[in-house]
């Protein structure tokens, strides 16, 4: 009977303090670097509707944190895809078209986006990048990115609002859960693709695939 008690008393505290350890949940799973002046700022794509991510980066660029805005994205069609969206939107935003990257690639998630990225990265001979995407997404990018490229890039994730997830709020909506759940799962198999290096070849093709959360 006591056993009882306790365990009962334990779950209506779970549930009297569920919301202040959601938000804690959200709060600590949400990184974001200091932005500091680099070679370049690299929009992850898969975008959200508003275009978050794109905005947050013009707003980089304008601050002089970069000369140049690289438009990542997956191809959509054989002439067209996120690239071209993500430039839309960067131009709409006030960053020159002359400053914009187009970056078009047939990554189908994260890891391959930035394996992608890399060659980008070393033909043009950036040290430094600053690597924008979403709030919710930017701890599995970091940790990607930081194991993808070589030592000698020096990688930083700026962290986007996006309007789709509140870390307040987040397990209201559907929406919220499902970003959340599934950045979850998609970091751990980022850590499980990548526990060694030498076993993820570059552009290999990924069993699981987490490109909708990109």
């Amino acid at each position: 009977m006591l056993f009882i008690i306790v365990f009962v008393a334990f779950l209506a505290f779970l549930y009297t303090v569920r919301h202040p350890l959601m938000r804690f949940a959200a709060e600590f799973w949400m990184v974001n670097d200091p932005a500091v002046p680099s070679d370049a700022i690299v929009v992850l794509g898969d975008d959200n509707f508003p275009g978050d991510r794109a905005f947050h980066a013009a707003e980089l660029y304008r601050d002089g944190m970069a000369p140049v805005v690289v438009a990542s994205g997956r191809m959509l069609r054989a002439n067209a895809g996120i690239a071209e969206l993500m430039q839309h939107d960067l131009e709409s935003f006030g960053v020159p078209s002359s400053s914009i990257v187009k970056f078009p690639s047939r990554a189908a998630n994260t890891r391959e986006e930035a394996e992608a990225l890399k060659g980008l990265i070393d033909s043009r001979g950036w040290k430094r990048i600053l690597v924008v995407t979403s709030n919710y997404h930017a701890r599995r990018a970091r940790f990607i990115y930081e194991r993808v490229m070589p030592s000698s890039v020096s990688v930083r994730v700026s962290a986007a609002h996006d309007s789709e997830f509140d870390p307040s709020r987040w397990w209201e909506t559907r929406v919220g859960r499902k970003l959340f759940f599934s950045e979850l799962l998609g970091y751990i198999v980022a850590r499980w693709e990548l526990r060694r290096k030498s076993e993820v070849p570059s552009g290999g093709v990924v069993v699981f695939d987490f490109s909708s959360i990109s």
